[in-house]
């Protein structure tokens, strides 16, 4: 055999041996794992199965939901961190997964530093909720109401940490208002403890009171937004009641930082791409959240500019821990 023939034999032989590794490392190649922080059938739960199935049926792979939930978001970003940094277990999470060192000084792993935003799909501002029978009508009154009786306004949250946590902490910093918070692990208990009057106040996205706002069993004082609420129903906003209270809770998917960056892209591809669908769209409003798109570094960021605007809420919460 000439040396030339030789040559080509081995170049083909290289290539054939190359090819099987090459389709295994093509990504994804086999299910991906969604790993959700809160039990079914709450907001993150929702959109979590809504991209799940965009994202099967744009991969051709199995795509999985897996409910963790529990201490505020922490056993959920402990099942991703200790998981192999390879893109096949991501978390959906929301702006509570950020501030878990906050408050667990001693955490294994770092819920900033060592996750990669894939893609923020939304953004809920919060609604300040009410009963009616705590007697007062817009956001004035209640603050006033607060500040005169200090200690005696609680409001529910999912949990020490979570979204609805710090939303109802920020409002109590900038109003100087002492509010006392009472965490849940089933998030429809606070609606049941409102209408009952053990507790007095919620600080949640929309949607998760919307029908109770419809047929006024309970009163939406404020949305922490720029604009109005107008549809369908109208909440004025916090700054036009001169209290300048902006607030969003963030709905994105994170992986491990040391996910190779061809699979991170490769993944937000596929949710950018989902999330332009007007259907999957229209789901996400029904949420109560506005449709956003920001993947890999800018989401990093956006993380970041909301850790420094929620700084001297989360060194108090620290101090106090």
């Amino acid at each position: 055999m000439s040396l030339s023939k030789l040559v080509a034999v081995l170049l083909a032989m290289i290539v054939c041996l190359c090819a099987p590794a090459r389709a295994q490392d093509q990504y994804p190649s086999r299910m991906i794992t969604i790993v959700v922080p809160i039990t079914p059938g709450t907001t993150i739960d929702i959109l979590a199965r809504l991209y799940a199935d965009k994202l099967a049926k744009k991969f051709g792979q199995q795509v999985v939901v897996s409910n963790r939930p529990g201490a505020g978001g922490l056993i959920a970003a402990q099942a991703v961190a200790n998981s192999p940094p390879d893109g096949y277990t991501v978390i959906f999470a929301n702006s509570g997964h950020a501030i878990l060192g906050t408050l667990n000084k001693n955490l294994p792993f770092d819920p900033v530093r060592d996750f990669a935003g894939v893609a923020l799909v939304g953004e809920a501002p919060t609604i300040v909720t009410i009963p009616p029978s705590l007697g007062v009508s817009n956001l004035k009154e209640f603050v006033e109401l607060a500040k005169a009786k200090p200690g005696t306004i609680n409001y529910g949250s999912a949990g020490i940490g979570t979204a609805t946590h710090l939303a109802g902490a920020y409002f109590a910093l900038l109003t100087n208002t002492d509010l006392v918070h009472v965490p849940y692990t089933v998030s429809a208990t606070i609606i049941a403890d409102m209408l009952g009057g053990r507790i007095q106040a919620s600080f949640v996205p929309m949607a998760f009171v919307l029908p109770l706002l419809q047929d006024n069993r309970l009163r939406a004082l404020a949305v922490s937004a720029k604009e109005s609420v107008t549809d369908p129903i109208k909440i004025p906003t916090a700054l036009s009641q001169g209290v300048d209270y902006q607030n969003a809770t963030w709905y994105g998917i994170l992986a491990s930082a040391k996910t190779p960056r061809a699979a991170l892209a490769v993944l937000h591809e596929g949710i950018a791409e989902a999330s332009k669908d007007p259907e999957l769209q229209a789901k996400i409003r029904v949420q109560g959240i506005d449709p956003r798109d920001i993947g890999l570094e800018k989401f990093d960021a956006h993380i970041a500019n909301d850790m420094a605007r929620l700084a001297p809420l989360l060194k108090s919460i620290g101090e106090r821990r």
